[in-house]
């Protein structure tokens, strides 16, 4: 199986992935289209006073004429999710639809819920959850479509002598959270563009064979015609003849080197004395011998 058909096989499988995690984020986005939200994340209020927490309701129900309510959940651990059987200030035992608690307002109007709690003590600390249902009726019985909701987080701080004001805190996503949302954003557009990327990278290959290819061809042709090296395709180069003073002379402009027997050579023989070619002895340049 070459490279290229496992790097298509595999561009298409990313491509049907993909395709099929759009086609389910469509789905579940259509599905819920009722969100919950919270102005404050988090209030801090000193024992004796009131607090007024409030979640708001965006977005469209399932089907036209569907109703929205609104119902509170109350948790004391700030860690944990709210149980549905769990309201503020109703003991478990005597939780019931009908039951009521002292000192629990509610408050709903176009898509907007309060919850308030007067005289908060230390027991009313936890986790309140907002909880948006959308009530679809159809042959005398009620259907939830969807069930949206989201949470506000409560701490009761010891009682101050004239203070009964309570501190809001808008919490901030953790760095934690900015970093692993950018590094998801990177991983989406890597995949997004994978297919772009496996395109360059073939053609690129397949550019750098066919050059090869040609190159290859262009040095069997040269080899072919006996040249080394295809660029110097000149003529075969000609013998140069030599007179036999030029050949016993070795002149410098055309060898670049001196012959020992010039003075001031490295070991060349003294001036005075025997030399390899003494004066005395000169060969005559004859006719016979101008060419080599």
């Amino acid at each position: 199986m070459s490279d290229s058909y496992r790097r298509k096989t595999a561009a298409l499988r990313l491509c049907f992935h993909l395709i099929v995690i759009i086609e389910v984020g469509a789905e579940t986005h259509y599905h819920s289209t009722l969100t919950v939200s919270v102005p404050h994340m988090s209030y801090i209020c000193p024992e004796g006073a009131n607090v007024t927490m409030q979640c708001v309701a965006a977005g469209t129900t399932r089907y036209a004429g569907d109703q929205v309510k609104f119902g509170w959940l109350f948790t004391a651990h700030q860690d944990q999710r709210c149980q549905d059987d769990t309201r503020p200030r109703i003991p478990h035992s005597k939780n019931h639809s009908h039951a009521r608690a002292e000192g629990v307002y509610y408050q709903s109007t176009r898509g907007v819920s309060w919850i308030t709690l007067v005289n908060v003590a230390h027991a009313d600390q936890g986790r309140y959850c907002c909880v948006a249902l959308d009530i679809h009726r159809e042959a005398h019985r009620a259907v939830v479509e969807q069930k949206p909701h989201n949470h506000v987080l409560l701490t009761v701080t010891p009682r101050r002598p004239g203070n009964t004001n309570c501190t809001v805190i808008d919490h901030k996503p953790p760095e934690g959270s900015v970093a692993a949302g950018l590094a998801t954003a990177g991983c989406i557009m890597g995949i997004l563009s994978l297919p772009l990327i496996l395109l360059l990278v073939y053609k690129q290959r397949q550019t750098a064979q066919s050059n090869r290819r040609a190159h290859e061809l262009v040095r069997m042709d040269s080899e072919a015609q006996g040249h080394e090296n295809p660029v110097f395709l000149g003529g075969s180069p000609q013998n140069k003849t030599r007179t036999v003073s030029q050949i016993m002379t070795r002149q410098s402009s055309e060898t670049g080197r001196h012959l020992l027997s010039e003075p001031n050579t490295p070991l060349s023989p003294p001036v005075h004395g025997d030399v390899f070619f003494p004066s005395q002895e000169p060969i005559p340049e004859s006719p016979d011998f101008m060419q080599v």
